[in-house]
């Protein structure tokens, strides 16, 4: 008996040793993640659907409510062709500059059904030529609310809810006639969009060696989330490209630290492709674009309130024609949980 219980000590020595290194393992990733990742940059259209993938703080853990605010900014001013930086003479868009402000509200009925509603906000600044590549240079902003995405959502395929299905449409609220931008840089896209999603939560390991670990002492967590955008009906003869959106994700939960009830460093990667705009007002020549980008950030609890950032970085895109791109772009969430 009494080597039994000094192999059990023993084996919770190690365990928690081994733990010690998974947990310094993780912050030097993290830390060279920030480091390291490549000064190149990304783009976006009118759609930004990056933006609504790679948060799992807002996956639903069980029935009640969570309402949250989301910001982000992003500074497009470099010209792209295809995988590299290009000679800005070629795009007549000189800036975009867009603060993407969004209110979010999110209900489980029980532990299978839920509704999610998100509406965006956006504020945008652009600088352009009219009629020449760099000549009769404007400046105009614009400030509207986006277009509008409700989805039901289905977690019933799990017992602890860590598999999700998403289904709705997004509606045309955001503003699209800007008498002074192009269709694809409007606030607004102007179609009705079928969206469709799902998710997978996960934790890693179930033990060390013979020492078994409860969900609460898995502090690793990993997450894969893809989104499909389907514009169905456009108007004025301009019709979005159809936009996929992924994110592959892990996190580590250090737990109670002082007053904070969760503090877990995150590291996402994330995709996405959209094909050419159509239409007689759009222009496929320069729209559509295929790309990936670390997303290093983190997040800290205390009771019910959620506080989630990141910085996403590039690591490869590929811009369909000429278009406007941005070396960083950043997102920060503030959720409500009840």
């Amino acid at each position: 008996m009494k080597e039994m219980h000094a192999r059990s000590r023993t084996n919770a020595a190690i365990a928690y040793r081994f733990e010690g290194f998974l947990r310094l393992g993780v912050l030097l990733l993290l830390a060279l993640s920030v480091c390291f990742a490549p000064a190149i940059t990304w783009a976006c259209a009118c759609g930004c659907g990056v933006f609504e993938v790679g948060t799992a703080s807002l996956f639903p853990q069980g029935a009640g409510g969570q309402v949250w605010m989301q910001w982000e900014y992003m500074n497009q001013y470099i010209n792209w062709h295809a995988t590299q930086p290009a000679s800005g003479f070629y795009n007549n868009d000189k800036y975009i500059r867009t603060n993407f402000v969004e209110a979010g509200f999110q209900y489980m009925f029980n532990r299978s059904w839920g509704l999610m509603v998100e509406a965006p906000y956006w504020v945008r600044d652009y600088k352009g030529a009219y009629t020449g590549n760099n000549d009769n240079l404007q400046w105009h902003d614009n400030n509207s609310i986006g277009d509008i995405r409700m989805q039901a959502m289905y977690t019933g395929l799990s017992e602890d809810m860590s598999t999700g299905l998403l289904m709705g449409i997004k509606v045309p609220t955001g503003d699209w006639s800007y008498p002074y931008w192009d269709r694809d840089t409007q606030i607004g896209s102007g179609s009705t969009d079928l969206l469709m999603g799902a998710y997978k939560l996960g934790t890693f390991p179930t033990k060390i060696w013979s020492v078994p670990l409860t969900y609460r002492d898995r502090p690793f967590h990993w997450y894969v989330q893809v989104n499909y955008d389907l514009p169905l009906w456009a108007q004025d003869s301009y019709t979005p490209g159809r936009e996929v959106d992924g994110a592959v994700g892990a996190f580590y939960d250090f737990g109670d630290v002082g007053i904070l009830n969760e503090l877990a460093p995150m590291f996402t990667m994330l995709a996405s492709d959209r094909t050419r705009d159509t239409g007689n007002n759009a222009d496929p020549s320069d729209s559509g674009y295929t790309r990936f980008i670390a997303a290093p950030g983190g997040e800290i609890r205390v009771g019910p309130v959620r506080f989630y950032a990141d910085i996403e970085f590039p690591v490869f895109q590929n811009e369909r024609g000429y278009q406007l791109t941005a070396p960083w772009a950043t997102k920060v969430i503030l959720s409500y949980s009840f």
